[in-house]
């Protein structure tokens, strides 16, 4: 089931979530749920807070980020109670943008490596290391299930110029090519 992507704006997106366990209810369904919803947004990364699920889940499939030809570079893979243990090597900027944020993408730093934990979707558990375009996209999901939003590394001058655009997203006054929940206020 496609489920609506919560804009900027909802509290959910700012809060850390929570770690979760087997017992989860209906955790593979959600899972399910969360692909289908994630390529038909046709993103490559989406975070369980941006359907409105404060829990630290997020799924990627990074080989759309891969130029044609290279996307077996990528990866595609679920990832439970995350939590990233050693950042190495340059940062490196990247022109990011976000489906809880459409049509707005930004400059970000980040480190080139990362090493994460994290549990698979039978809790089987796992240390990886990530370089590159992978890191890359765990990084932004990851920010997610921490309550950080890319648009927060932009630079000052970048913050100021999207505040109106920001706003009309959070106010949904945008049109947008996929289901999303809004704040209206």
């Amino acid at each position: 089931m496609i489920l609506p992507i919560y804009a900027y704006g909802q509290p959910v997106l700012k809060k850390i979530a929570r770690p979760i366990d087997k017992d989860y209810p209906e955790l593979q369904q959600l899972i399910s749920d969360m692909w289908e919803t994630m390529e038909e947004a046709n993103g490559v990364g989406l975070a369980a807070p941006q359907i409105g699920k404060s829990i630290r889940l997020f799924i990627i499939n990074s080989g759309p980020m891969y130029p044609e030809g290279e996307e077996g570079k990528g990866i595609k893979q679920v990832f439970i109670n995350a939590e990233i243990i050693e950042e190495a090597g340059a940062d490196c900027s990247y022109s990011e943008g976000c489906l809880s944020i459409p049509d707005i993408t930004g400059d970000v730093d980040r480190p080139e490596e990362i090493t994460i934990t994290y549990q698979d979707e039978e809790f089987n558990e796992y240390t990886t290391t990530f370089t590159g375009m992978n890191a890359r996209v765990i990084q932004h999901e990851y920010d997610h299930i921490e309550g950080i939003l890319f648009t927060e590394m932009l630079s000052p001058l970048k913050k100021r110029l999207l505040k109106r655009k920001l706003t009309k997203i959070r106010n949904g006054d945008i049109e947008q090519k996929y289901r999303m929940k809004f704040v209206r206020v």
